[in-house]
């Protein structure tokens, strides 16, 4: 089964407090940050803690991401080298392009026969973020069979881009959909970029429901507080669900009578309805919110 993406938690690869409860705070996936989150002279020693916290803190109940350096600076591929041989879950491409992705597939490929891991078991989320990558985001996509996902990195494309980042996100509402669409064509999942202001509620619920709204699957959170409104967004509600399930239960009917089509409430129903009624189903049964028995159809 697919992995759930709601929510991805951005965690500093140098603070060991954080990686030790950072399974226990409720995001689907943690990403565990060589990059940003850490200075330059603290970025060897970040590398061996991120390491060791994957060797030996139980992160079973969580996806594992380790965002990695660039590969055109000093640490990115020593990133790659040294993490992948310790399997996490998923490895985060910075400013990725096809060329990169391309070069970690083929090292993780060499990486997996050394450590006898299965071939394409670790995977990898592409992090799109200057208007380049984003224009070549569905080749970005298709460079490599490990990419899963892309999160799009808001603050550092708009500085790419020379513009104002703003907390009503129009600046950023091309990006969104381009994202969105080439993630949705090739069946992976689109996480959208954090919602900076940590003590804006209401402002993060409005900027998920934008980005749901947009097509994205997930978002990606920068504090622990902000998990429980991602979630809250992207969980079906009751009407959704009740409305999923009485499609269902029409073509069902439809089909007991011989019928090719059939309608609910006066409207037709055809194949994307009830393609997406199936979507919201299936998610139920994931978050457990209906057993696999109710949305059995």
């Amino acid at each position: 089964m697919q992995k759930l993406r709601r929510s991805m938690l951005f965690m500093p690869g140098n603070n060991p407090g954080m990686l030790q409860d950072a399974a226990i705070l409720g995001a689907d996936s943690i990403i565990l940050d060589l990059e940003d989150a850490v200075s330059l002279s603290e970025k060897d020693s970040a590398r061996i803690l991120v390491r060791e916290a994957i060797k030996t803190i139980d992160y079973s109940q969580v996806e594992v991401v380790v965002r990695v350096n660039p590969l055109d600076t000093d640490y990115g591929a020593l990133d790659v080298e040294v993490i992948a041989r310790v399997k996490p879950d998923t490895l985060m491409i910075p400013k990725a392009n096809e060329q990169e992705i391309k070069l970690v597939d083929q090292m993780l490929n060499q990486i997996e026969i050394e450590e006898g891991y299965v071939p394409g078991s670790i995977k990898l989320i592409a992090l799109i973020e200057t208007a380049l990558g984003l224009e070549n985001v569905y080749n970005v996509i298709q460079a490599s069979k490990r990419v899963v996902g892309v999160l799009l990195g808001a603050e550092d494309l708009t500085s790419d881009l020379g513009i104002e980042r703003t907390k009503e996100g129009q600046e950023i509402f091309y990006a969104r959909n381009k994202v969105a669409n080439a993630c949705r064509a090739l069946k992976v999942d689109s996480i959208d970029t954090p919602f900076t202001d940590t003590f804006d509620c209401e402002g993060l619920a409005k900027d998920t429901t934008k980005a749901k709204s947009l097509g994205l699957t997930g978002k990606s959170a920068i504090n622990p507080r902000q998990i429980e409104i991602i979630h809250s967004v992207f969980a079906p509600t009751e009407a959704e669900l009740k409305h999923a399930l009485r499609v269902l239960d029409a073509m069902e009917e439809a089909k007991k009578e011989g019928k090719g089509v059939c309608s609910l409430d006066g409207k037709m129903i055809d194949a994307p309805i009830i393609n997406r009624a199936n979507c919201t189903v299936d998610q139920c049964i994931r978050l457990g919110l209906i057993s696999g028995e109710d949305g059995a159809r």
